[in-house]
């Protein structure tokens, strides 16, 4: 795929979403080193605030990692106090990772300030354009979500907060690298 001249309205497009992107990471590696974690160590407190006790192979697909990042991930959450592991009541095989209370206040106060910035942002705004942008936001989310399944059913999921459980991805075609 070539990439998209400077002057295409796909070209700016992929520009502003990088440039965002790329923003947000930044504030987003601020907030949580100012608590002491990785932005990947954060991502497992906010997964698990919104759906507690989940077992290792769904908070790995929900996180996008694998199983040995995730692991080495666990230990270090576990040893700071704010994860616990324990046996699935289901099956014996499996483990389940949930918050601790510290866990808990931790991922909440990241949460907090995550939303802060973006009540920042959107105040830098003005108020008529919020509302639009926002809506346009959510469009975009859309047609990015079906972009992403005419590639690959159900890649897109595995990395929406709050996602329905599904299939792993599967390539529809043969070019499509998940």
């Amino acid at each position: 795929m070539a990439a998209p001249a400077a002057d295409t309205e796909a070209g700016e497009l992929l520009r502003s979403i990088q440039a965002l992107v790329r923003r947000f990471a930044v504030s987003e590696r601020a907030d949580v080193a100012c608590c002491g974690l990785t932005v990947a160590q954060a991502a497992t407190l906010g997964v698990l605030l919104a759906e507690p006790r989940l077992r290792l192979s769904d908070l790995g697909r929900r996180l996008g990692i694998t199983a040995s990042t995730l692991t080495r991930n666990l230990a270090k959450l576990m040893e700071n106090g704010l994860v616990s592991r324990t046996e699935d009541a289901e099956d014996g095989r499996a483990s389940r990772v949930s918050l601790t209370a510290t866990g808990r206040r931790k991922a909440e106060e990241l949460r907090q300030q995550e939303e802060a910035f973006a009540e920042d942002v959107l105040r830098r705004l003005p108020a008529s354009r919020r509302e639009p942008l926002l809506e346009g936001l959510q469009d975009l989310l859309g047609a990015v979500r079906a972009a992403t399944e005419d590639c690959c059913s159900g890649a897109f999921d595995h990395l929406m907060e709050d996602f329905p459980r599904g299939t792993p991805c599967v390539p529809k075609n043969a070019g499509c690298s998940c």
